[in-house]
């Protein structure tokens, strides 16, 4: 900490992004200040950074797939139940919830009437320095890197996606981005046979193929025709990890007849599509939001049991200074890696 300072990657509107001193944050009554060491650039993020993205009003402090250390010790109890403790490695999840209204009552906490997310109702972690709930706060076993731990929250959002989609024997993923990347290792951890995943970048189609899909198809080419390659009659279910409309559509014509589409992107506000087909095939179309608790902590046993692998090219690990720069590349489609986390501290 420098003069009660940190450094911080601030939005201050559509594709203008700074790296400034800013002060640290004061914990509120219950919450812990987390020294960040992590911290990924999520999709949401970009579409914020365009100014698309109607929960994020600048200037803003954004990031929350975030991991790093506790930095004071305080009576306040994380998740686990044990106090916290200067040091303590931790990732968090962002999402806070009231527990009092009618949702959180009935365990749909994520759905929470007053619900705000870390870095967009509430400064984020692309800064030296966050204040977090303590009881969101999650201790990360002692094999798990800092930088792994980050991707736990991604990895939760497609915990929920799969768990949607039911238990498929056969799953299409649209898109090979971080989620749909992550949704192909939680599909294979939940024990689907069959997945085929789509992408119009070779590069992400190759690190599917390597982490385990069944079969991989460029999106500029037919992509309905290789689903019924895969499955003839269509597949049980399907994940839009995307956002567009034609993914949306796509997911909805991808499957068989009483099948489930799930829709995790967020790109596109509103999309048409061929409601009188869902209607006659029983599709059943379901929104998968962030995660629950169990979500959470199921993301991070897969991570502790070595599901997702920082090998390969997959990930970039680049220093906060040179956040702004990442993020023009990866609006401009301009990076080699499909994940880019920002370090903040050792």
């Amino acid at each position: 900490m420098h003069d009660n300072t940190m450094e911080a990657l601030v939005w201050l509107g559509p594709r203008k992004m700074e790296v400034r001193r800013e002060p640290v944050p004061q914990p509120r009554p219950g919450e812990v200040l987390v020294e960040v060491a992590a911290v990924g650039i999520c999709g949401s993020e970009l579409s914020g950074y365009l100014g698309e993205n109607s929960l994020r009003k600048p200037p803003l402090i954004m990031g929350h797939e975030a991991a790093g250390r506790i930095a004071f010790d305080s009576d306040a109890l994380l998740s686990d139940g044990s106090p916290a403790r200067a040091g303590t490695r931790v990732t968090f999840n962002p999402l806070v919830t009231c527990g009092a209204c009618d949702l959180c009552r009935a365990g749909k906490n994520n759905l929470c009437r007053n619900r705000q997310l870390i870095s967009a109702h509430r400064p984020g972690a692309f800064a030296g320095y966050v204040a977090v709930p303590a009881h969101l706060c999650v201790p990360l076993p002692d094999h798990v890197s800092l930088t792994l731990g980050s991707l736990t929250e991604p990895l939760a959002c497609s915990v929920r996606a799969v768990a949607h989609a039911g238990a498929p024997q056969s799953l299409v993923i649209l898109g090979a981005g971080p989620i749909g990347l992550l949704c192909l290792i939680a599909a294979r951890a939940a024990g689907v046979d069959q997945i085929l995943i789509s992408d119009v970048s070779e590069r992400r189609l190759a690190v599917a193929r390597a982490w385990g899909a069944t079969a991989t198809v460029n999106a500029r080419d037919d992509v309905l025709a290789a689903v019924q390659a895969l499955a003839p009659g269509g597949a049980d279910a399907a994940i839009d990890a995307v956002g567009l409309t034609i993914t949306r559509e796509q997911a909805v014509r991808a499957i068989a007849p009483g099948g489930r589409a799930v829709y995790i992107g967020l790109h596109e506000e509103q999309s048409m599509f061929a409601a009188n087909y869902v209607v006659r095939q029983e599709i059943t179309v379901v929104g998968s939001f962030t995660y629950s608790d169990a979500d959470f902590r199921r993301a991070l046993d897969l991570l502790a049991a070595g599901w997702v692998s920082l090998d390969g090219d997959w990930l970039e690990e680049r220093p906060l200074a040179a956040g702004p720069a990442a993020f023009a590349e990866l609006i401009a489609g301009a990076t080699r890696a499909t994940k880019i986390v920002l370090r903040v501290a050792a």
